[in-house]
């Protein structure tokens, strides 16, 4: 048998090196169906998540929905109160300023200096009461000098008018000329005048000396002293000595709005208006008075009015510019049906109440004819009915109710309830 050849190097490295270049073409066409089975994988355990999140997702709002089932076939717990008869007070609410009836800011009408200071910070002063004394000694001496030249100038005169009649006597003699009467009648009338500019000139030094002697022209309070003794004041100066208020009686100015306004002057016709001044917790009474008059105008910028109550201020409660809470009885409804104000809920404009029948809750619009800080008087209930005044978050239409707590309208006590 004959033996071939070997195969050459060259041929041999050539046709080890040609044999993988015949397997290469078959990778280029597994690689796509490896990405398409890859794909495919991604889209399945994605469909499955979302799957299982479904289910998850789902199981919590049908246990909700199961439990919610449940607590609505359970009544609702809450507090009631009875609707009741009484009488409800028509007020009219409003932010005052105290103002004083009188206040007096006194300065100096002559110059000179402070010898004295006769008031103590804070004093309740009467009418006429000294006050502040400047010294005197000049305007007495004006005085004393004023009335010596008025002494002079009358005794002038009388010697004048004494010439005269005998001037009048002579001449109806004939014993001297008409002219020589006339001049001495002339004399007399010069005396007449600087005699009365006399007169006006001690009278001026009078006043100029009454006014060293500074007394209170009002009965009222004194406020911080202003000057001391020693100092110099001018006359018509612009520097205050002393300021006196009075407060008692003391007024209040509180604003009401125009749509009020007739109501108010229908009240007043009637009879006088009861106000009451309360604090600024609208808790503690501060004093009892009276309207007493309503302004000429109402102020266009805010559609309001001002009225002005009057207060005795026995107990100096109330003390100028102070803010206080005004209520101001406008008239008294008689006979309402009275509920408390936590039973009200609303809706828009539309008031209503859970009113509670036969063990459930059942809406009823009520129309609010007044209120105060703890009751209304309303329309669209009767007396002795029951409404719910707490667990509003929890009520509906026809929703089951037990009540743990009663309110007792006659007496405001609490009656607790068994279940």
């Amino acid at each position: 048998m004959e033996q071939q050849p070997p195969a050459s190097p060259l041929f041999a490295g050539t046709h080890r090196i040609a044999e993988p270049a015949e397997k290469q073409p078959s990778h280029p066409v597994d690689q796509p169906v490896r990405k398409k089975r890859r794909w495919i994988w991604i889209v399945l355990l994605v469909l499955f998540a979302l799957a299982f999140f479904l289910i998850l997702r789902h199981k919590p709002a049908a246990s909700t929905e199961v439990h919610g089932r449940h607590r609505g076939d359970a009544p609702v717990t809450l507090n009631a109160a009875t609707a009741h008869p009484g009488d409800m007070a028509v007020k009219l609410m409003a932010i005052g300023t105290v103002t004083p009836t009188y206040t007096a800011s006194i300065t100096s009408q002559v110059t000179g200096q402070i010898i004295a200071v006769h008031y103590k910070e804070g004093q309740s002063v009467r009418k006429g009461q000294p006050l502040i004394d400047i010294d005197p000694r000049p305007y007495k001496a004006a005085l004393d000098t004023a009335l010596g030249l008025l002494q002079r100038d009358k005794g002038l005169l009388a010697q004048a008018q004494m010439d005269l009649e005998r001037y009048q006597a002579a001449w109806a003699r004939n014993a001297i000329a008409k002219q020589t009467l006339d001049d001495q009648a002339k004399l007399v009338e010069q005396d007449q005048g600087l005699v009365q500019s006399d007169n006006g000139t001690v009278e001026t030094d009078q006043v100029n000396l009454a006014y060293c002697h500074i007394v209170s022209p009002i009965n009222g309070r004194v406020g911080l002293r202003l000057v001391d003794p020693g100092n110099i004041v001018q006359a018509a100066g612009t520097t205050t000595l002393v300021v006196i208020a009075e407060v008692q009686p003391i007024t209040v100015v509180f604003t009401i709005p125009e749509d009020s306004l007739p109501q108010v002057q229908d009240a007043m016709r009637q009879r006088t208006l009861q106000v009451t001044a309360l604090d600024r917790t609208q808790v503690r009474t501060l004093a009892e008075g009276h309207l007493q008059t309503i302004d000429n105008q109402i102020d266009t910028t805010t559609g309001t009015v001002k009225l002005r109550a009057t207060f005795d201020n026995a107990r100096l409660s109330l003390f100028p510019n102070q803010f206080v809470n005004t209520q101001l009885l406008v008239n008294v409804l008689h006979g309402q049906v009275l509920v408390p104000n936590a039973a009200i809920q609303r809706k828009g404009t539309q008031a209503f109440v859970y009113l509670l029948q036969n063990g459930g809750a059942k809406i009823t619009n009520i129309t609010i004819a007044a209120a105060d800080a703890n009751n209304s008087a309303v329309t669209g209930l009767q007396a002795g009915d029951q409404v719910a005044t707490t667990s509003f978050e929890k009520l509906q239409d026809k929703s089951k109710v037990r009540i743990v707590q009663q309110k007792l309208a006659a007496s405001d006590s609490v009656e607790s309830q068994t279940p």
